[in-house]
C-alpha cells in the first residue's frame, strides 16, 4: 500500500501544469464554440452538473451573467429524467460539466435538452465520455489523468475552461489568464493551506463562506473537507449566512471566510463584522484588511481579477483538506463509500 493521500497531493500539485497545458493548447476549440454559439443566438443559458462540477457550473453562472448580460439558471435534472417533463428550448444554449463525462443522470438530460432545442455543449475531461458524445459540442478540459476520488486539478481546469469559454463568447483575447499558473506554482509552494491545517485537527463542524465569484470556492472547499476528513462542513453565501444561520457561529464552530479582492469582498464586509462580534475562529482567505482580528489567514495574490481568483483561491483549501485527512488518520485518496463515476485515463 502506498503512502495515504500520495494520489491526491500528487494531483494537488500538478494544477498549474494542468492550466498551462489548457492555455496553450486549448484554445481554437473555444474559438470554434464562439462561432457555434453565436450562430444559435442563446436567450438564456441552462447549466446541468453533478458535485463538485455544479461548483464549476455555479462559477460559470456567474460568469455568464456579468460578463454577457443573459440569464443562467442551474438545472434540476431529475425534472427531465425523473419527472419526464418536454420542455421549450430552442433559445437555450446548455452546458453540462462533469469531470468524468459519465454521470447517467447528466447524459441523459443533455440528449432530451437537445431533443428540445436546445445547442448543447458538454464540457469534460473526458473526450470520450458518453457526455461528449451527447452534446453538440465538447470542450475538453485538458486536465490529464485523475485518480484521486476528490476531484483537484479537474476542477481547477472546469474553472479555467468555462472562464475561456465565456472570454471568448464576450470577444475577450484570453490575456488576463495568462500568468494563472505561475501564480497558481507560487501559491503552492507558499503552502499556506497545510500550514493552517493543524489548527483544525480535531474540529467535527465548521462552516465556510464567500460572496460572489467566492461563493464556490466555499462550497467546493466545504465538500473537499466533508468527503476526506468526514467533518460536518456547511456552506452558506454570506449574504445567507446573515440571516438563520448565524446564530449558530460561536467559538466552537470555526468560520472559513473567502473574501475576495474587490467588490465581492467588499459585500461580505458586513457579515465579517458580526462574526467578530460573535467570537467566531475565523480563518479569512484572501483579503485580511476586511478582517484584521481574524484568528488565521490564508494570503492570496492581490493583482488577480475577482473572475479568475476562484481558480487560486481552491488551491490552499484542497491542500487544508488533504493535510487535515491525514492528520486525522484517514487516507483522502480512498474516502469511506465514495468512488470515482469514471476515471479519466
Amino acid at each position: 500500500m502506498g503512502e495515504r493521500g500520495a494520489i491526491m497531493g500528487a494531483e494537488i500539485f500538478e494544477q498549474p501544469q494542468s492550466l498551462e497545458r489548457l492555455l496553450r493548447d486549448g484554445s481554437e476549440q473555444f474559438t470554434a464554440a464562439r462561432t457555434l454559439i453565436d450562430q444559435a443566438r442563446p436567450r438564456f443559458a441552462l447549466l446541468a452538473a453533478r458535485g463538485t462540477s455544479d461548483h464549476a457550473a455555479l462559477y460559470a453562472k456567474y460568469l455568464i451573467e456579468t460578463r454577457l448580460g443573459l440569464p443562467v439558471g442551474l438545472v434540476s435534472a431529475s425534472t427531465l429524467t425523473v419527472y419526464n417533463t418536454a420542455p421549450r428550448y430552442d433559445d437555450v444554449l446548455w452546458i453540462a460539466l462533469s469531470q468524468s463525462g459519465g454521470s447517467p443522470d447528466l447524459v441523459e438530460s443533455t440528449e432530451r435538452a437537445r431533443a428540445a432545442g436546445a445547442f448543447a455543449i458538454a464540457l469534460t475531461n473526458a473526450a470520450g465520455s458518453p457526455l461528449a458524445a451527447a452534446a453538440d459540442l465538447h470542450i475538453d478540459v485538458m486536465a490529464g489523468p485523475e485518480k484521486a476520488v476528490a476531484a483537484t486539478k479537474s476542477y481547477t481546469s472546469e474553472l479555467l475552461a468555462a472562464w475561456m469559454l465565456v472570454e471568448a463568447w464576450a470577444g475577450g483575447d484570453g490575456s488576463a489568464a495568462r500568468a494563472l499558473p505561475d501564480h497558481a506554482r507560487a501559491v503552492l509552494d507558499r503552502g499556506a493551506g497545510l500550514e493552517v491545517a493543524p489548527r483544525y485537527r480535531f474540529v467535527e463542524r465548521l462552516v465556510t463562506t464567500g460572496r460572489g465569484f467566492a461563493y464556490p470556492t466555499a462550497r467546493e472547499a466545504a465538500l473537499k473537507l466533508m468527503e476526506t476528513s468526514y467533518l460536518a462542513a456547511h456552506a452558506f453565501s454570506s449574504a445567507d449566512l446573515m440571516h438563520g444561520p448565524l446564530a449558530m457561529i460561536d467559538e466552537d464552530r470555526p468560520v472559513i471566510a473567502v473574501v475576495p479582492y474587490g467588490a465581492g469582498g467588499a459585500a461580505m464586509q458586513p457579515v465579517l463584522d458580526r462574526l467578530g462580534e460573535r467570537g467566531a475562529d475565523l480563518l479569512v482567505e484572501g483579503d485580511i484588511s476586511r478582517a484584521p482580528n481574524a484568528a488565521a489567514h490564508i494570503p492570496l495574490p492581490d493583482d488577480v481579477a475577482e473572475d479568475l481568483a476562484p481558480i487560486l483561491q481552491i488551491i490552499p483549501l484542497q491542500q487544508l483538506a488533504y493535510a487535515m485527512a491525514i492528520a486525522r488518520g484517514y487516507d483522502p485518496d480512498a474516502p469511506r463509500g465514495l468512488r470515482k463515476v469514471t476515471e479519466t485515463l
